[in-house]
């Protein structure tokens, strides 16, 4: 299939033939993913290959996604890193200014970045992946696992691997919801998410598997009625990340 054909199709898998991946494929897409583009070149990101069985196993039950690492070829954890950028300053004797929000934004920023040209590597060769903001659950444990330091935190793990079957696409919000023309324009939410409603009711009611009657708006409301992990603010600072 073409790129846009690729991008369209994206699913995710969370069951593999349990297939290991070379470590040359490994280095091959983690090169494709760092030419993604990098706010002011920082490269803010570092990546854990997870090999170890044990530390894999820890992984799944500290991120509430055991069974998905027992099957994946290949298991990540992608972190937010300005340690590497701490040595490149105290090369030429400055310190640097990591803890602040908007440091925080570009590391953030950059491994998004990172981490979706991996993905559309890693489809484009007919492997499947699935992200897991799960490792944000208990990420002083789980930095713990990895040796984290300071100036380094988690921001999700990754699991890759040959697909057992490929799941429906999931419709996305309609364009007109998320493309605002000189301006946002508020008033058009009631119609569109009620539309949108009626698409996603459908779907989860007959795709192939996992059937259930749900909609968008009632989801993202039982979702964002409560803080989610208000542990991360203070888990920051921990890492060095205080916002100022």
């Amino acid at each position: 299939m073409n790129t846009k054909e690729l991008l369209r199709s994206h699913t995710s898998v969370r069951k593999y033939t349990g297939e290991e991946i070379s470590k040359e494929t490994v280095i091959d897409l983690i090169e494709t993913a760092q030419m993604a583009a990098s706010s002011h070149f920082v490269q803010a990101y570092s990546v854990i290959w997870v090999t170890d069985e044990e530390k894999k196993t820890k992984l799944g039950e500290l991120s509430k996604n055991e069974f998905q690492f027992k099957t994946a070829g290949a298991s990540f954890l992608f972190c937010v890193d300005f340690k590497r950028l701490q040595v490149a300053g105290q090369k030429h004797g400055v310190d640097i200014s990591a803890d602040t929000a908007e440091n925080v934004l570009v590391g953030v920023a950059d491994v998004a970045l990172f981490a979706q040209n991996f993905v559309i590597a890693a489809e484009s060769m007919g492997y499947g992946i699935c992200y897991i903001g799960g490792a944000r659950t208990n990420p002083k444990e789980i930095s713990e696992l990895f040796n984290l330091p300071e100036y380094v935190f988690p921001l999700f793990a990754m699991t890759i691997g040959t697909p057992t079957k490929r799941n429906e696409t999931k419709p996305r919000l309609p364009v007109a919801a998320v493309l605002h023309e000189n301006g946002y324009d508020l008033d058009q939410y009631d119609t569109l998410l009620d539309e949108y409603d009626g698409i996603m009711e459908d779907y989860y009611s007959s795709r192939s598997s996992n059937q259930k009657t749900a909609t968008w708006t009632k989801q993202m409301a039982d979702y964002l009625v409560e803080q989610n992990r208000p542990h991360m603010k203070e888990f920051l600072a921990s890492q060095g990340f205080t916002w100022k």
